[in-house]
């Protein structure tokens, strides 16, 4: 049934990989409700204390080298089945940790918990997206990435919907550490549907000897080891790192144009939740109506220069009309490109890749690089503006990075089309369902 009803969207080559899309959908839906709720809180402490935004940012890199090598070690010892839920359970206990001290604490206190949660909340946007989407890049092939995961990614995208409308409508109506523990519901139902995924699917050595039970090889530093030594990982490094300082540019201009705009801490947040909602919206339309066709027609590594190509003329209208609208829709345009059309195709370069690396070096690129970037990116920004220049100039100092990034996107996209053939001429596209 699930078939018929979805195969005007989504080509589809047997019955079983209806189920296990739907999964991994919810999967990824669960997650992005979760987050997206206290997504905005976390953007409004930003705008709010703004000023040590790139302090901020140099603790989140360093928290989150810890945390990547922290998950390594646990993924050496227990299976994906146990270590990917375990992963959302802790930051779930993590938020229950927040709403106390809100509670007991006295409101001295709050700038430091506002302080600490902006670096909580940095890490566990990435980690338990990097997480979903090891998983998936686990349980299906290149293939079938190339076919369901924009599918997939509308889980993802109605999550961050529903998620910012729930904020958007609560955000100046309840106290803040009441979002935090509505978040942790989603998160908790998260866990079950990974776990749910993880009973279902198996993909090419996962199958054999009962791999997908087993822990990972290796020890806690080989993930980052592994980058170091691949060339094709060192190309999927260099792309997260030339799209986190779009992002970062792009960030550091909305948290300095939304405080001088508004005053009003919940007016904010309502405002940045409301911008959510228009990105996954089109985020949505992206997915459902052209994501899995562009990467059909034009290949991964098109698809993946689309975004960069788009984002060095967003950055050179911001440097002619630095106003907030230029940089709502840029940010708009940017994010709903980057999550519609760049992020699906992103995670397709990993389906070729063996296990420890889908799920080691892909945390590590995709949390330690990813902030890494993020650090750099937020001292440069931060260095430029002491120097005196203003948002219209540090946009137009962005354009040549935006041609850049196109330029490694074609580079990498086409190798991992090089090692893709290569492993279909293997025989190694192999999916089957476990019983």
């Amino acid at each position: 049934m699930l078939r018929t009803l979805l195969g005007w969207a989504v080509e589809f080559e047997n019955d079983d990989e209806p189920r296990g899309m739907m999964q991994a959908a919810a999967y990824g839906f669960f997650i992005m409700l979760s987050y997206y709720i206290l997504r905005a809180v976390r953007d409004e402490i930003a705008a709010a204390d703004r000023g040590n935004l790139q302090i901020l940012w140099t603790v989140v890199f360093l928290v989150m080298v810890a945390a990547v090598q922290a998950y390594s070690w646990v993924a050496t010892r227990y299976p994906r089945g146990v270590f990917v839920p375990a992963a959302n359970r802790f930051f779930i206990a993590c938020l229950v940790g927040f709403w106390a001290a809100l509670q007991l604490l006295p409101e001295a206190t709050f700038i430091w918990i506002d302080r600490v949660f902006y670096v909580w909340t940095s890490v566990f946007a990435l980690f338990v997206v990097t997480v979903f989407w090891g998983l998936v890049a686990d349980c299906f092939t290149n293939d079938q990435g190339k076919r369901l995961f924009g599918f997939i990614a509308i889980g993802a995208s109605v999550g961050g919907i529903v998620g910012s409308t729930l904020t958007a409508a609560l955000a100046t109506q309840v106290p803040v550490f009441t979002l935090l523990l509505i978040s942790c519901l989603p998160l908790e139902i998260a866990s079950w549907c990974a776990r749910a995924l993880h009973r279902g699917f198996g993909t090419g050595d996962v199958r054999v000897s009962g791999e997908a039970e087993k822990p990972l090889a290796g020890d806690a530093l080989s993930g980052m080891k592994a980058v170091f030594r691949s060339p094709y990982l060192l190309g999927i490094a260099s792309f997260i790192a030339l799209m986190t300082f779009a992002s970062t540019i792009l960030y550091f201009a909305q948290s300095d144009l939304v405080y001088e705009a508004m005053t009003d801490r919940g007016e904010r947040r309502a405002f940045l939740a409301r911008i959510d909602l228009v990105v996954n919206t089109l985020t949505i339309l992206l997915e459902v109506y052209l994501t899995a066709r562009i990467i059909k027609w034009f290949g991964v590594a098109v698809t993946l220069a689309i975004v960069p190509v788009a984002v060095a003329g967003g950055f050179l209208a911001l440097g002619l009309w630095p106003t907030l609208w230029t940089l709502v829709v840029v940010q708009v345009l940017y994010r709903a490109g980057r999550y519609g059309l760049a992020k699906p195709a992103r995670e397709v370069l990993f389906t070729v890749l063996p296990r420890e690396e889908k799920y080691k070096s892909k945390a590590f690129i995709d949390a330690a690089v990813y902030r890494g970037g993020d650090l750099v990116s937020g001292w440069i920004y931060a260095g430029l503006a002491f120097l005196g220049l203003t948002v219209g100039p540090i946009a137009l100092i962005a354009v040549p990075a935006g041609v850049l990034w196109a330029v490694v996107s074609v580079r990498v996209g086409r190798s991992g089309e090089v090692r893709a053939a290569e492993l279909a001429g293997e025989g190694g596209s192999t999916t089957t369902m476990s019983v």
